[in-house]
């Protein structure tokens, strides 16, 4: 059964990016990665594809990070999920527009990677009245 099927009026997009060299980081942290879960309540609703896919690579690129590859998915009638996979991890995002809710993803590993970087760039595109972020330390050195 082909995705499509899967998931009747629905839109789907993906790309492939030009593959990076190795990455090779000294071990000097405490732990391998940083993984940021943000919840936006009430900002900005985008719904074009192709937009949410360009602030998921202007985030990557905010936080020092090599984009792989991108897909995203739009709901009928409403709401998109979008994920971009970094050669450090992935950043993701699934709004809820009727809910007024975007839930984000981004988790990076890697000495020159700055999640926190991306996850400012995303604030100031959707504009949340309200945000809630954990942040976990991902492979502690014991």
């Amino acid at each position: 059964m082909k995705v499509k099927e899967m998931v009747p009026n629905s839109t789907f997009s993906t790309q492939m990016l030009q593959m990076p060299e190795p990455l090779v980081s000294p071990p000097s942290r405490k732990y391998l990665g940083i993984h940021l879960i943000a919840e936006f309540w009430d900002g900005k609703i985008i719904e074009e594809q192709k937009e949410v896919e360009r602030i998921l690579l202007d985030a990557a690129r905010r936080a020092r990070s090599t984009a792989l590859a991108i897909s995203s998915h739009k709901f009928s009638p409403h709401g998109i999920t979008a994920f971009i996979l970094l050669a450090e991890s992935h950043i993701s995002m699934h709004s809820w527009p009727e809910k007024n809710y975007l839930a984000v993803d981004i988790f990076t590993c890697g000495e020159k990677t700055m999640p926190l970087k991306a996850l400012e760039y995303l604030k100031e595109i959707y504009q949340p009245k309200r945000v809630e972020v954990r942040e976990i330390k991902r492979g502690k050195n014991r």
